[in-house]
């Protein structure tokens, strides 16, 4: 099987090289994959791509034309690829549903002590000699109240992490989770939820009910100066409306991993360059906010899970037409050329 892996940074090249199944011909393309770059797959019966790569109707359209038949996504969510427009050209999808649902729930309790305890700043002082502790302080974790939206595999794991410090735990989600219950965690309703909390962390799928779940009205109901964190998707916060929830103090701390217009931000080296994105560069200049560039999942563990799963996805529907992890099948479609 030809493979055609788009947005290839180094680590995905040294990860993806090793390992290699000897049945798959694997090409790597720098380039993001959307309706100008779609072209260079042709000739391959598959594609790999990530999350930032746009596959649109347009883009589907190319790829079929150029006789793909696969796209295997290295990553969990599919967002950026239109389901419908693949299943109607024949085009089977398929993704990695969880590569280290631990290094995300590590990551958002990372951010929530660096920006408690300002570990950030104060290592940007000592480098420069200044030692003092005006403004670096912090509180004590012990006996806040944490809301975790979301507790699917992610929020679980981040809720067993982080009731290690001693928290109360209120959680919300559409579906309840039975094991969370059994923990004696309370499930409470989203107003409540941000009534109540402290510490918001975000652990929820992107969905048309979930796209800016955090918005004005929602940070109008939040206890005045809590910490809103996100390492799940983008778009699940409504970006000016947490800007105006800094300014008025209702929002005392930022984190995120993920930005709702990171598409042409994160990944890319932009430090030579003036960013046009105005709304992120404001958010940059408040000292309570902290933003990692969508590094949540970047484990030695994640990636070589990413590897393996694309591998197997790969050769399973190569061999049988489907496997575990499909999003769209086309079982009436041959799936290689």
């Amino acid at each position: 099987m030809k493979l055609a892996v788009f947005s290839t940074k180094k680590w995905v090249r040294d990860s993806f090289s090793s390992n290699l199944p000897p049945s798959l011909d694997i090409t790597f393309f720098e380039a993001r994959l959307n309706a100008e770059t779609a072209v260079l797959a042709d000739g391959f019966d598959s594609i790999c791509i990530f999350v930032n790569d746009d596959v649109n109707d347009t883009v589907i359209g190319i790829l079929a034309d150029h006789g793909v038949r696969i796209i295997a996504m290295r990553c969990a969510g599919f967002n950026n690829v239109d389901l419908k427009s693949a299943e109607m050209h024949g085009i089977i999808v398929c993704r990695v549903p969880a590569y280290s649902p631990y290094a995300i729930a590590e990551h958002a309790l990372g951010l929530i002590l660096s920006l408690n305890r300002k570990y950030h700043r104060a290592h940007a002082r000592v480098r420069e000699g200044n030692f003092s502790l005006d403004g670096l302080m912090g509180f004590d974790m012990h006996g806040k109240t944490i809301g975790i939206i979301g507790t699917g595999r992610i929020g679980r794991i981040f809720m067993n992490v982080i009731s290690g410090l001693g928290v109360k735990i209120l959680a919300y989600d559409k579906f309840p989770s039975d094991e969370v219950k059994t923990k004696g965690i309370t499930y409470v309703e989203l107003e409540q939820l941000y009534k109540d909390s402290d510490i918001i962390s975000l652990h929820c799928p992107l969905t048309y009910e979930t796209y800016h779940l955090i918005n004005d009205f929602a940070i109008k109901s939040m206890k005045k100066g809590v910490m809103l964190i996100n390492t799940s998707r983008g778009p699940l916060i409504d970006t000016g409306s947490v800007i105006n929830g800094l300014k008025s103090g209702i929002i005392g701390y930022v984190g995120l991993d993920v930005y709702e217009e990171e598409g042409d931000l994160f990944f890319e080296d932009l430090s030579d360059e003036v960013i046009q994105d105005d709304t992120f560069v404001r958010l940059q200049t408040f000292p309570n906010v902290l933003i990692t560039s969508h590094q949540a999942f970047f484990t030695t563990e994640a990636i070589d899970n990413i590897r393996d799963t694309t591998f197997d996805n790969l050769i399973q529907i190569e061999d049988t037409g489907t496997c575990a992890n499909i999003v769209i099948n086309v079982p009436d479609t041959d799936t290689v050329r």
